[in-house]
């Protein structure tokens, strides 16, 4: 079984209710609605490029997941393709590896789509699919993982990452120097390592803290997934009998991050997370743990992605640009959740 598959397991595992340390991390579940957001998902006004064009056919793809991040990628594909009478939709199965979703994808091609959504497994390991698919005259549009060959995809479209650390790190700067702390203990529990999301997060944050002359006293890193969290942040804590501040790349992760600490009563610090689940934001607007604030990594980007791929298929720009032609990179700028804005934020949460 591959480390992806393990990992997927645990997470059917967690949210099927067999999770370590149940009675916690259940309690604390993110939102799992089958349906996004007005606002993630909102139908096109009328007018310019929502107006009926070209018949589009759009292949998908994502990791399979019941629960968190990846399920809103699905799901607002999914939504955002619904809002178009001139799109089709065919989505395709990932599988548990990055392998074997180069498998359903090459059948994919077989069937000759105007445009394929892809958030891969693996971006670096999915790149000759990207280049494949491009090569048969398939648009492909990169979600998220990027593809390391600009010639494997038409558009990548991703949050940024390495904003993602900077934000984290400035508000954990402000807010030490407001508590005026002096020697500040800081730890960081990061995502899945081999990711080059999660390498990019962790040099925005070390980047950002090093210039106010501070460094990461401790750093794990979990897979993303609620129980890796808390095994993860079990550890960190008993390595660290004393923290000022903790960034948690990841919201979903965070579920056991915080049954982790509940289970050591341990509240000396504060915490900042990420992406921006709606427990999450939830939590920051009670005020009634150590989570004080949130960067955003929106899943949003999917509903956006489809939205582009159609204009791709349609040989058609955004209205709102001069260009002929949809950007060959869009990155979504990462932004700062706090107690004073989560009221604002909380129904883009996922």
């Amino acid at each position: 079984m591959t480390q992806h598959s393990r990992d997927l397991s645990r997470r059917r595992l967690l949210f099927g209710g067999a999770a370590v340390g149940a009675g916690v991390l259940l309690a604390g579940c993110t939102s799992n609605e089958q349906q996004p957001t007005e606002a993630q998902t909102k139908a096109a006004a009328p007018g310019g490029n929502a107006e009926p064009g070209k018949r589009v056919t759009i292949g998908f793809s994502a990791p399979a997941a019941d629960h968190g991040w990846i399920a809103a990628i699905t799901n607002n594909a999914k939504a955002q393709a619904g809002t178009y009478s001139d799109v089709e939709f065919k989505t395709v199965e990932a599988g548990a590896d990055a392998a074997a979703q180069r498998a359903a994808l090459s059948t994919l091609i077989s069937q000759k789509p105007d445009v394929i959504v892809l958030l891969p497994h693996d971006g670096k390991e999915l790149n000759a699919f990207g280049l494949e698919a491009m090569k048969a005259g398939i648009p492909v549009v990169n979600l998220d993982r990027a593809f390391p060959d600009a010639k494997a995809y038409r558009l990548q479209i991703k949050g940024d990452n390495y904003g993602m650390g900077v934000a984290a790190a400035t508000y954990i700067v402000e807010q030490l120097k407001a508590k005026g702390a002096s020697n500040p203990v800081i730890a960081e529990i990061a995502g899945m390592d081999e990711l080059e999301l999660t390498q990019e997060r962790t040099k925005g944050f070390n980047d950002t803290l090093a210039q106010a002359g501070l460094k990461v006293a401790n750093r794990r890193a979990a897979r993303f997934t609620a129980d890796s969290g808390q095994q993860e942040a079990a550890q960190l804590l008993q390595a660290l009998p004393k923290i000022d501040a903790i960034w948690n790349h990841d919201d979903d992760q965070g579920i056991g991050v915080l049954a982790a600490i509940q289970q050591a009563n341990r509240s000396e610090f504060f915490m900042v997370g990420g992406a921006g689940s709606k427990k999450a934001i939830e939590d920051i607007q009670a005020d009634n743990t150590v989570l004080k604030a949130t960067v955003t990594y929106s899943p949003s980007m999917a509903s956006s992605a489809i939205s582009l791929a159609r204009l791709i298929g349609q040989g058609r720009g955004m209205s709102d640009l001069v260009e002929l032609q949809v950007p060959k990179e869009i990155i979504l700028a990462s932004e700062t959740i706090t107690k004073e804005n989560a009221g604002d934020y909380v129904k883009l949460g996922f």
